[in-house]
């Protein structure tokens, strides 16, 4: 697939000019508001990890293709509410926005918990959510003593403004406190993102297009 080969490409290339491992870096697609269909020719190219951001979507779309290729992670990469933390438990194997106390009690309580990212509000826009800098080191805290696999940071910084300052600051604020994985690039900036240590680049335009 050409348009897959390609950010392939651009990704190993930003991670070779930052002295990294390119296999260092994940590749989410993200494929929300995208049928089967437009989904099938990444998996069929080997393609593993996919992102969606809405819990009756990925319920909708992902239990056949998870059956057809058992060893498909789907990453959560949207506003989770808590109500339907244990949904989302269920279909998907990563979240990547847990970010307030109400929705770390609901996974705390289920028996088999998702590895999450710690998103936070880098830009502070309360329509993006995020937990705001101030409360990290004590939300942290909580998510060690829940016993939640921490997977790392999420950022999305503010659109219409460079990017790069933003991932340097989430990076800054994984190395001081010593959390590894960072969730950080979309589409129009995860060149940048990988440049500043992203593990993670969450790609759906680049890859499928837009659709409305």
């Amino acid at each position: 697939m050409e348009e897959l080969d390609q950010v392939k490409e651009k990704i190993a290339r930003a991670a070779r000019r930052a002295g990294r491992d390119p296999q260092d870096v994940t590749l989410v697609a993200v494929s929300k508001r995208h049928d089967v269909d437009a989904i099938r020719p990444l998996l069929d190219a080997g393609h593993r990890d996919f992102g969606e951001n809405r819990v009756q979507e990925a319920q909708e779309k992902w239990p056949a293709l998870k059956a057809e290729f058992p060893d498909v992670r789907l990453h959560m990469v949207g506003q989770l509410q808590s109500n339907k933390a244990a949904d989302a438990a269920e279909i998907f194997d990563v979240i990547h926005s847990l970010d307030r106390n109400s929705l770390l009690k609901e996974l705390a309580k289920l028996d088999t918990k998702p590895a999450c990212y710690i998103q936070l509000d880098v830009g502070e826009e309360e329509q993006k959510g995020g937990l705001p800098l101030s409360q990290l080191v004590a939300f942290h805290a909580k998510v060690k003593d829940a016993a939640i696999p921490l997977a790392g940071l999420m950022a999305m910084p503010p659109q219409g403004v460079e990017a790069s300052p933003f991932f340097a600051l989430t990076a800054e604020l994984a190395r001081r406190h010593g959390i590894a994985g960072l969730s950080m690039g979309m589409s129009g900036d995860y060149e940048e993102a990988i440049m500043l240590g992203a593990t993670v680049v969450r790609i759906g335009t680049a890859l499928f297009g837009t659709r409305n």
